[in-house]
């Protein structure tokens, strides 16, 4: 472990020297430094840790970005850590050797050949947050005398307190810190004294925070996977605030999460508070959160609550994408919903289903799925199914359509292949369906045998490339083109970007974008 005492000063003092300007980068005094094809590698090279954004000027989100980047390069240049920027739409040739296929790219440099995706939110504070890890070492080391200081680096920090001797704890907890260290600021200290004082023992860890009880004391046994979970519930907020810089953590979190929508603070406040001993009571079970309505009310609609009619409350099942709306003719009341919230984790709540009617008859040879029928037709059976996830105004999944129909023909027009595959279609804007939807089209294959582990289709959408794939991956590899009725060089593509999706529509695009 490296000494902190010399990093702190750097962090927490003053300007750091500023790089001698680069003969042809335009603005080497702006906070975010404007590099080109020529500039790059030199001054990736000369700095040992950089954050870069690639970009394009039409990119609406990169345009959302901008403001928040420029504020946390400000900071970011205080503690020697550039912020540069590349338009890509200029620099096609250096975007294309970085991997850039989206905007913004950001990615966090070592030097030209050592790089990785920048993983935290696009917020200032997250942007400040995640580079500053970056800049440390995984575990530092901290006595009495920068100790308060080391605290207040970041709104969450982790100290091991490790006698000198104990060589398994001090291996666990540091292996820990290495794979932890993009999401938090990790210290130790073999001072027993300094951890008594702290209210520790050794060997424990010790997580500081600025909200809730301030302090979490942890001191079982130092195995990753026990700390892993451990800190996973002390670092989350009792009822914390869902947004922009906290959405993708509590969807990963691997429990339900349970939404209070609220249209003013003071009321998200209120709630907060009446909700604070129901989510202690359910600590690591559930994780609760406020949302802005006014904002984000949209959501509300996608966890099946009836959207513009708050305040409101509801429970989603992350991992299966279950639903649970609490009846919007009753009171948001704590006490109630504590009652409600205890019977869905006890598995005594049916969820919510939003579902088309199962048609009557099925018309064409793509098979029309909804939420009522979707475990029958897609999981229950002994099938390779092919489906696609679509919404109705989608105008790739319009152009797909033709060919989708093609392919389906394939296998329905045939008695020995119809027993063996299924292709079918799910409004997934009108019914609920347990897999996570992001963009239209999506199109999945669910093996026979093997239905929890489907299969999402990357390639053309060419009808050749779509046999192909449910041959390579369906338990039976059926070959739908095994007559050759059709040569490929008869077929044309769907698009001209066979890859392309769109985003989903205004409910969901503010919860995904959004947040």
């Amino acid at each position: 472990m490296r000494s902190f005492a010399p990093l702190v000063l750097s962090l927490l003092g003053a300007t750091a020297a500023v790089h001698a300007a680069e003969p042809e980068v335009a603005d080497t005094d702006a906070n975010v430094v404007t590099l080109t094809t020529e500039t790059f590698d030199e001054f990736v090279k000369e700095h040992p840790l950089v954050l870069a954004e690639f970009y394009a000027p039409w990119c609406g989100h990169c345009k959302a970005l901008a403001p928040h980047y420029e504020e946390a390069a400000t900071e970011l240049k205080a503690k020697d850590i550039p912020v540069i920027k590349v338009d890509c739409t200029v620099e096609e040739e250096l975007c294309r050797t970085y991997e850039v296929d989206g905007y913004p790219t950001l990615k966090v440099f070592r030097g030209p050949d050592a790089h990785k995706p920048y993983a935290g939110a696009r917020k200032s504070d997250a942007i400040i947050s995640y580079m500053t890890k970056q800049s440390m070492p995984a575990v530092s080391n901290v006595n009495e005398e920068n100790l308060e200081e080391f605290k207040a680096l970041d709104k969450i920090v982790i100290i091991g307190y490790v006698a000198s001797d104990d060589s398994a704890s001090n291996k666990s907890f540091t292996s820990f810190a290495e794979s932890q260290r993009d999401n938090f600021l990790f210290a130790a200290s073999n001072d027993a004294a300094l951890a008594k004082a702290e209210g520790a023992k050794q060997p424990s860890i010790v997580l500081y925070k600025e909200f809730d009880e301030k302090v979490a004391v942890y001191d079982g046994k130092l195995e990753e996977e026990a700390i892993l979970e451990w800190v996973k519930t002390a670092s989350t907020p009792l009822v914390g605030e869902l947004g922009p810089e906290t959405y993708s953590k509590y969807m990963a979190a691997g429990i339900p999460l349970a939404y209070i929508f609220a249209e003013t603070p003071e009321e998200r406040e209120q709630l907060a508070a009446d909700f604070r001993p129901i989510a202690e009571n359910h600590r690591g079970a559930i994780n609760i959160v406020t949302l802005d309505a006014k904002l984000f009310g949209a959501h509300a609609g996608n966890l099946n609550l009836e959207p513009e009619k708050f305040p409101a409350f509801a429970i989603q099942d992350t991992t299966k994408n279950a639903k649970y709306p609490y009846d919007q003719t009753k009171k948001v009341d704590a006490k109630d919903i504590g009652k409600f919230i205890k019977d869905v984790l006890e598995g005594k709540v049916e969820p919510s289903l939003k579902s088309e009617p199962i048609p009557e008859t099925q018309e064409g040879s793509v098979t029309v799925v909804v939420g009522r029928n979707y475990q029958e037709v897609v999981v229950d059976n002994e099938k390779d199914v092919l489906v696609e996830f679509y919404a109705p105004w989608c105008g790739h999944c319009k152009s797909l359509a033709p060919k989708y129909e093609e392919l389906a023909a394939l296998y329905a027009d045939v008695p020995e292949l119809n027993e063996k595959v299924t292709v079918a279609k799910v409004d997934a804007t009108a019914n609920d369906v347990p897999d996570s939807i992001t963009g239209f089209p999506t199109i999945k294959l669910y093996p026979a045998g093997a239905k929890d582990s489907p299969i999402e289709y990357s390639g053309s959408r060419t009808v050749e490339d779509l046999v192909a794939f449910i041959k390579e991956n369906g338990k039976y590899q059926a070959d739908g083109l095994a007559d050759g009725s059709k040569k490929p060089e008869e077929r044309a593509e769907v698009t001209s970007a066979p890859k392309a999706t769109e985003s989903p529509a205004s409910d969901e695009k503010d919860i995904h974008d959004e947040l």
